[in-house]
């Protein structure tokens, strides 16, 4: 069955929910400065610390995080189309983080159903699975186009599972924000972290995370130690 046919599950089997920015290709940096010169482009003073520890919300939600529901109202709409003018000149230079693809065949060649749940959608999530270069072991894909809320709701995680056809219990979410942990604890699947997106350990572990690696390549030497064994 192909990336994007349905379900993939019976009910029976069990899914390695993994996000993809930060987590398995190695965007979040370029996401920090790009939405800092969309909002100096705009006027708006905003730190790149701050713009860090808001990347994984979806545009609207990162918007409103940083300058408030009323300006996020007003402006969110024109800073997400200069943030994706900006990220835009990146897409085609993305890179898989080390042993990202490896990871997926190996969680796939395992019995794994894989299914990528990513606040990217269209060309952006076009991109990131041309650099991760593993559609082979991807069964599904929850994105941004196919709900209603992102993270940090529980909803991309559920769609995930939806598409896997595994209850919770028999899933895995592996990402690398607070985001990305609360979302999978609020949807009651393990939540694993990874640090290469460059949120701190104890952070991660506070939002959720029952195991926190340094990014693919690590997880990928200490599966049979992690939730994933």
């Amino acid at each position: 069955m192909s990336a994007d046919d349905g379900r993939t599950g019976t009910g029976t089997g069990r899914a390695a929910v993994l996000d993809v920015d930060g987590t398995l290709v190695d965007t979040n940096h370029l996401h920090v400065v790009t939405w800092w010169e969309a909002f100096r482009q705009a006027g708006h003073r905003v730190s790149t610390h701050a713009i860090h520890r808001a990347i994984g919300l979806g545009s609207e939600d990162l918007v409103a995080h940083l300058l408030g529901d009323d300006t996020a109202r007003d402006e969110a709409e024109g800073l997400s189309a200069a943030h994706k003018v900006l990220y835009g000149e990146y897409v085609e230079r993305l890179a898989a983080l080390p042993d990202a693809g490896s990871l997926l065949r190996r969680l796939a060649g395992e019995g794994w159903t894989v299914v990528l749940a990513t606040s990217a959608g269209g060309e952006e999530l076009s991109a990131l699975r041309r650099a991760l270069d593993a559609d082979d072991a991807i069964g599904a894909t929850a994105s941004a186009d196919d709900v209603a809320e992102g993270k940090p709701a529980p909803e991309p995680v559920e769609r995930a599972l939806e598409l896997a056809g595994v209850p919770a219990e028999r899933a895995v979410f592996v990402g690398d924000t607070v985001w990305d942990m609360r979302a999978g604890s609020r949807a009651g699947v393990r939540c694993v972290g990874l640090l290469c997106g460059g949120i701190p350990r104890r952070d991660l572990e506070e939002a959720g995370a029952g195991a926190v690696f340094g990014d693919p390549a690590h997880l990928l030497a200490s599966l049979s130690s992690s939730p994933l064994r």
